[in-house]
Parts: C-alpha cells; sequence; structure tokens
C-alpha cells in the first residue's frame, strides 16, 4: 500500500490524514490570523501530503499565498514536486534566488531558512500576501530567526516528534498548541506502515561523552564504535538478523562508517557508504546502487534521516547511541514504507536506544511531551540504569566451548546478597566467580593452551560479571573496572596454569 495515493492527477488523502486536515482548518476558522498551531503525524504518515493538501485548500477558500519553511535542499524539491501533484503553482526561493519576478503568479513559495532569512533580512524579499506560513521539520530551532517576519501569518508547524532540538527553547513557548495524529500502533494496524521487530544488542556506554548539544559526541562515539569489538559485534548482529536484506545502517561519525563500509566489504557483502561530503552526483549514484541491488547494504553518517524515501529498505541498524528521540523515531523511520510484498521490517538496536525510549511502535504521549519536554527528557533512563538492567546470555558459540560443565551460571547479585548476609567480605564474590570460571576452563580443556584460549573466550562473561559486581559495590569508575578486570583475568589464568 503506498502512503501517497492518488485519484486521477491529484492524491487523495486518507481518512485519518482528512480528520487531522479538518482539525486543522478548524483552527484557521476559530483562531486569531497569527496563531501557531503544531501538528504531528509519524515518519511515513503523509505529513507533506497533508500539508500540500492544506496548501491547495488554503490559497482556494483564503485568497492568500501560503510560504513553506525547510531546512534542506531536498525537502525544497521534494515538497516542490508534492505541491505540484496538488495544482499548486509554487517557486522555490534557494541561494540563486535573489528577488521575486516582478509581476509572478506563484501561490506559493517554498524556502530555505538560512536563505530566506537573509534575503528578508536585507530587504531583497518581502511578501505582504502570504496569509499561512508551514514549517517542515518544526522540531528544528533554526526556523525560529524568521518568525518575527511573519508574526501576522497563521504558523503551522509540522513534525513527527514534537520535542524541540534545543531544550532550552521548548516548543510550547511558540506553538499554542498541539493537534496529534494517529499514533504509529494504528497505522501499523490499519496497513499504512510496516511493523517493526527490534533486535537489541547490549553495548556499554561508559566512555561516551556528551556535547553541548545533548548527544553524545562524535569522537567518543567514533572511539567506542570504530574499535574490532564493535565491528566484530556489528558484523555478527547483521548475520545473525539481516543478512540478505537490504539494510541500511546508520553511525555517528565518517569514520566509524568507513570502518563499517571495509569490515562488511571484507567479509565480501555488497556495500557503499554516504556522507554529506560526498558529492550530488556520487550520492545519486550510490542511492541508485541500494534501490536497484537486492540485499544492499548502505552505511551513512547524518544524511539520510529526513528527507530520504526507500520503501525497499528491509532492515534498519543503529549503529550508535543518541539522547534524541527525535532521531531515534526518523532512522527507524526510515524502514517502515510498505510495499504490496513487504509489511515488516526489522531493527538491530546496538545503542541501547530501544530501551531508553521505548519500542518505535509503542505510543507515546505526545500532548505531555509538548507540555513538559523537561519532565519526558529526565525521564529518560540513564545509560547506568540501563546497563544495570543488562541481562547477558552467553552466544551459542560459546557455549559450545562449554558442553563438559554442568554449572555454568552465576547470579552475582544474588551471590552478593548471601556474601553479605554471611558478613563476608564483597571481593569473596570474585574469588567465587573465578573459582566457577576456572572449573569451566579446565573441565572443558586438554592442555594449558586450550584452557589460556577459553580464558580469552570467556572476556565477554567476565567483563559482565565485574560490572554488575561495581554495582553492588556503588563503585563503577572506569580505572576499578579496568583493575579488577586486569586481577580477574591474572588469577584465573594462574588458577588454570596450576592444574595442568
Amino acid at each position: 500500500m503506498s502512503i501517497e495515493p492518488t485519484t486521477g492527477s491529484r492524491k487523495e488523502l486518507y481518512e485519518y490524514q482528512k480528520e487531522d486536515l479538518a482539525q486543522v482548518f478548524k483552527r484557521l476558522e476559530n483562531c486569531p490570523s497569527n496563531y501557531n498551531l503544531l501538528y504531528q503525524l509519524p515518519t511515513g504518515g503523509g505529513k507533506t501530503v497533508v500539508f500540500s493538501e492544506i496548501v491547495r485548500r488554503y490559497i482556494q477558500e483564503y485568497k492568500k499565498r501560503v510560504l513553506i519553511l525547510t531546512h534542506r535542499i531536498e525537502l525544497c524539491q521534494q515538497t516542490c514536486k508534492m505541491l505540484e501533484g496538488f495544482e499548486v503553482n509554487t517557486m522555490i526561493i534557494d541561494s540563486k534566488v535573489k528577488e521575486l519576478p516582478k509581476d509572478h503568479n506563484f501561490d506559493c513559495f517554498v524556502a530555505m531558512v538560512e536563505t530566506l532569512n537573509n534575503r528578508l533580512t536585507d530587504k531583497d524579499i518581502s511578501f505582504n500576501d502570504v496569509g499561512l506560513v508551514i514549517v517542515d521539520e518544526a522540531h528544528y530551532n533554526s526556523f525560529r530567526k524568521l518568525f518575527k517576519f511573519f508574526n501576522h501569518c497563521f504558523m503551522l508547524g509540522v513534525t513527527a516528534t514534537p520535542l524541540s532540538s534545543n531544550i532550552n527553547l521548548p516548543m510550547n513557548e511558540i506553538y499554542n498548541e498541539l493537534i496529534v495524529g494517529n499514533p504509529i500502533t494504528k497505522l501499523v494496524e490499519q496497513g499504512y506502515l510496516s511493523k517493526a521487530t527490534t533486535y537489541s544488542y547490549q553495548v556499554g556506554l561508559g566512555t561516551l561523552k556528551v556535547g553541548i548539544n545533548g548527544d553524545y559526541t562524535v569522537k567518543s562515539s567514533e572511539m567506542l564504535y570504530s574499535n574490532d569489538l564493535m565491528q566484530k559485534k556489528l558484523l555478527v548482529a547483521y548475520e545473525e538478523r539481516a543478512k540478505g536484506r537490504k539494510t541500511l545502517v546508520f553511525n555517528n561519525g565518517i569514520n566509524t562508517s568507513i570502518q563499517v563500509y571495509y569490515t562488511f566489504k571484507e567479509a565480501g557483502y555488497p556495500i557503499r557508504h554516504i556522507d554529506s561530503k560526498i558529492s550530488k552526483a556520487d550520492r545519486k549514484a550510490i542511492l541508485k546502487w541500494f534501490k536497484e541491488t537486492p540485499g544492499a547494504i548502505l552505511t551513512s553518517v547524518g544524511i539520510l534521516t529526513t528527507g530520504f524515501d526507500e520503501p525497499t529498505i528491509q532492515s534498519i541498524i543503529i549503529n550508535r547511541a543518541t539522547k534524541s528521540p527525535t532521531l531515534y523515531y526518523q532512522m527507524i523511520g526510515r524502514g517502515s514504507r510498505v510495499l504490496p510484498n513487504k509489511s515488516t521490517f526489522d531493527v538491530i538496536d546496538l545503542g541501547n536506544n530501544a530501551v531508553r525510549f521505548g519500542l518505535w511502535e509503542e505510543e507515546l504521549d505526545w500532548q505531555m511531551v509538548f507540555r513538559s519536554p523537561n519532565f519526558y527528557l529526565e525521564s529518560l533512563l540513564t545509560d547506568e540504569e540501563i546497563e544495570r538492567k543488562f541481562v547477558y546470555k552467553m552466544p551459542k558459540s560459546l557455549l559450545d566451548k562449554f558442553t563438559k560443565s554442568e554449572d555454568i551460571d552465576f547470579d552475582v547479585y544474588e551471590e552478593y546478597d548471601e556474601i553479605k548476609t554471611k558478613g563476608l567480605r564483597s571481593s569473596t564474590l570474585i574469588d567465587k566467580s573465578i573459582e566457577q570460571h576456572a572449573r569451566m576452563c579446565i573441565e572443558n580443556s586438554n592442555d594449558l593452551s586450550e584452557g589460556f584460549a577459553l580464558v580469552r573466550a570467556l572476556t565477554p562473561d567476565i567483563v559482565d560479571r565485574i560490572r554488575r559486581y561495581c554495582y553492588c559495590i556503588s563503585n563503577s569508575t572506569r580505572n576499578y573496572k579496568e583493575w579488577v578486570l586486569e586481577d580477574y583475568t591474572t588469577r584465573l589464568r594462574k588458577a588454570v596454569t596450576n592444574h595442568y
């Protein structure tokens, strides 16, 4: 099912879109002419279709012009193309446009924020007959600088996530009211969006730093996600959940994305890399290849979260962590488009994002988020709280190395409670854990070399036990964890050595 149905040359709205349209026009009819209204609809729900019909009908009924603001040239072009389908005479105002043509007959203008701000500030362009201003991707704060030029107009902000990109500039200070469209759950149930299945792979995010924009810095993300361990985890996740399926990978750094490219290329998988520095010609060629190649993998950095529509995507890999719910929903939304032979897609999360924000399809009270953004953000789990709930499970490949051992489970929290009840030292827990790991290595090896190989294979399990132990004793500093890990490994190797 296409989200943009057509009847003749003009696109026909679905019922849920018509209901939202009616709500918007009710505000146009009953609210002041300078009212600021915000409209939310999930990615893939057809926001551009809805506001294009709003433009057509507004021009017809109010006999005034409309201005649409976007933050990317690709969105300008896509919006203009959509408006053509609604028979709206539209002009794009980009860097090439220095002034409006005299005696023009355009009913609608689509403009880039920075370009229009420069033209209005320099008084090269003026809009005396615009009655409605539509702000696409309204959660971005770059639009605010233009509001002063249109304080006499009805402002309609459109977004999938009514949460400002700058927490210090909440959207409820700009917009008087929020209209919430159909939630993801209903759009999935009704067949307008594909159903997502999410697979989460636990990642320790303790090394990540938060920048001034409130999200994890590129530098710290690159250090974590470019290392061999994370690259191997990514490849394993792909092979377990997405192998042979058309896959889009999101990263938080160009170096990471390039490393992903080489990791998959060396493994023999069809992959391309794309970022904002790639030329338009190369970008076009890469996206064409991605569209036409079955099982293609595209690794990207910050360029395909908005304005990119490729319905054939079957898997989304979030190879990064983010504190931005907007970015989270945007990334997953790239895989939600439906086709006659596609009603589901997979999400592979390598940043603990699903635990932080909830599953993509879970209903969220956007009215609450709009009214109390700080309360919503403060209610999200911290990285430490998320990692505290991690449940490590040995992969089958590791379990197969310890088939001769009957006891491989070790509940750190249960053991800690028992030790404290008996009045023993906390470090007794580490002693017991080492004893069990040593027994496992000895039972499943024939000589010292094989024993040491099993010690190395147990590293993820050891790290997880130490992490839980540190939570118990309330000492989670990186230096302490590293010291415990080094001491643990040395003692474990010594125990295996003593046996042989």
